[in-house]
């Protein structure tokens, strides 16, 4: 399944716009200022994107002697003397409740936010995602990285593409996504990196090494990630690849590796219970609302829209066909659609109701379809159950008000709920 890769060539460098030209100028004479033996790189995705000919404003700069904050109150003092203004400054402190391992320090110049942070090395133990960091060197703060391509550094006192895996560049113009350490390995240390995988894959047009694919299928990576990560940063992932450029090929990766219902559980009380081909169904309607979105045209639908749409077609046959016992004093099921944004993905509580009013907006005009389809003579026997009074209008007027009705009700995202409507409609 879409076995067809981008074709890659990366740049042999890095061509700096101005602004960037002017932040790495200043860095290097921060270093020349107080005499420091400091090496100054940026580090991951930036240098990934920018040899993809790619626009990144997400500068990561890393430090091989000393603390980011430490490096950071120089370039402050630096700047206040030749005048410079700094629009912010923070230190981000340790976390790893939340992932964060190492202290960060990031500051607003040139119109740029940039982090600082040291380079470093980490050891992982067997029962925690949290690792024990030191000071590490560029090559073990290579391998330590999640994939290959997101290894590479650029050297700014050189104005050098450093490669320490000695494979990002290749895996780059391959368009290969691989871990620098076996697969396994950097997914036990982070099970997250998986979800990672996937996500710059389906983005880039990748295709997953065969390790990955292997390692992914494992049960032990498969526990790991069900233990070891919280459910609020596999949402974030999710999120991330609805929200990206080939959600369909993201979703197909996750069916693909197994790790579809390890990704979207299930509530423990279903009402059925989970169809053979519910997994399938989900993967084909939210390739097929994309297939839709993507021929009518950026302008069919606002981004909040686009991204409730995606998630409302991923998740129609859990809204058809299943239903979730809720035990807090609420007599109806709810639909397990529910519970899968909120309770497994974590994601705001808004994007929940915004789903399940676009399932409820479809249904409705689901039922009006057969009332379209018979002549004037006819309307009079339609029925919509909306378990609602809908006041008397002449016979000829009943389907534009039932129209109007839902249009109402679920206002500017009428279009996307129509799509998702006839996503539905049988063909004959």
């Amino acid at each position: 399944m879409f076995s067809t890769t981008l074709s890659v060539r990366a740049k042999e460098r890095i061509d700096l716009s101005e602004s960037e030209k002017k932040i790495v100028d200043n860095l290097n004479a921060v270093v020349r200022h107080f005499n420091l033996p400091t090496q100054l790189r940026i580090a991951g995705g930036w240098v990934r994107d920018k040899l993809l000919g790619l626009e990144c404003h997400d500068i990561d700069i890393v430090l091989d002697d000393m603390m980011g904050r430490e490096f950071c109150e120089k370039v402050e003092e630096y700047l206040l003397q030749k005048g410079e203004e700094i629009r912010g400054s923070c230190v981000i402190n340790c976390n790893p409740d939340q992932s964060k391992h190492l202290e960060t320090a990031r500051m607003h110049v040139f119109n740029v936010w940039i982090d600082f942070v040291n380079l470093r090395s980490e050891d992982y133990s067997d029962n925690s995602r949290i690792p024990t960091m030191r000071f590490g060197t560029p090559e073990e703060d290579a391998f330590r990285r999640d994939l290959t391509i997101n290894s590479l550094f650029y050297n700014i006192r050189t104005d050098s593409v450093e490669d320490f895996t000695g494979r990002g560049i290749q895996d780059l113009n391959s368009g290969k996504i691989v871990t620098p350490l076996p697969a396994k390995q950097t997914f036990l240390d982070d099970p997250l990196r998986i979800l990672r995988a996937i996500r710059f894959g389906s983005r880039f047009n990748f295709e997953l090494d065969e390790e990955i694919k292997t390692a992914a299928a494992d049960s032990d990576i498969k526990t790991a990630l069900a233990n070891k990560i919280s459910r609020e940063r596999i949402g974030i992932e999710i999120d991330k690849m609805i929200s990206d450029n080939q959600p369909v090929k993201a979703l197909a990766y996750i069916s693909e590796l197994q790790l579809f219902w390890s990704v979207f559980s299930l509530p423990p009380e279903m009402q059925p219970s989970m169809p053979k081909e519910c997994e399938r169904n989900c993967v084909d309607y939210m390739d097929s609302a994309w297939r839709l979105f993507q021929a009518m045209g950026p302008s069919f639908a606002t981004d909040g829209q686009r991204h409730v749409f995606l998630y409302a077609a991923l998740l129609l046959p859990l809204y058809k066909d299943m239903k979730w016992k809720v035990v807090k004093n609420k007599k109806i099921p709810s639909p397990s659609v529910n519970y899968v944004i909120s309770t497994c993905l974590k994601l705001n509580k808004n994007v929940a109701q915004n789903v399940t009013a676009l399932h409820v907006a479809a249904d409705k005009f689901l039922s009006v379809i057969p009332a379209l389809l018979k002549s004037d003579e006819d309307l009079q026997a339609v029925e919509v159950e909306w378990k609602r009074d809908v006041i008397e209008v002449p016979v000829t007027c009943k389907l534009r008000i039932l129209c109007g009705i839902i249009m109402k009700e679920i206002k500017e995202s009428w279009r996307t709920a129509l799509v998702l409507c006839l996503l539905q409609y049988p063909r004959e």
